[in-house]
């Protein structure tokens, strides 16, 4: 697998013990997930939110991207608008 370009700094990584559980449960790596929000690919978030994404990229403001694992668990990945970190969780853990 070839990682893509990243758009912006991701800061410190970390992840929720919620989302950690998800990915074991689903035999699942999180890195690709992170990757791919790193790279600008959005996943299932909806055209606003793409839109919004795609502007604070410009302007500096929050980042957020939505994937489903192979069992349909959706996770988020955050980054902060000052690009100091990204969160990887579940939306109940928001």
């Amino acid at each position: 697998m070839t990682m893509t370009q990243a758009r912006f700094s991701l800061g410190q990584t970390v992840a929720t013990p919620g989302a950690l559980e998800a990915f074991a449960r689903n035999a699942e790596q999180y890195m690709p997930y992170v990757d791919r929000h790193a790279s600008g690919d959005w996943g299932t978030v909806c055209r606003e939110d793409k839109a919004a994404n795609n502007q604070a990229l410009a302007n500096g403001d929050r980042l957020l991207s939505a994937y489903a694992l192979s069992d349909g668990t959706k996770v988020w990945i955050i980054t902060e608008a000052d690009r100091s970190s990204t969160c990887i969780l579940l939306p109940s853990e928001y």
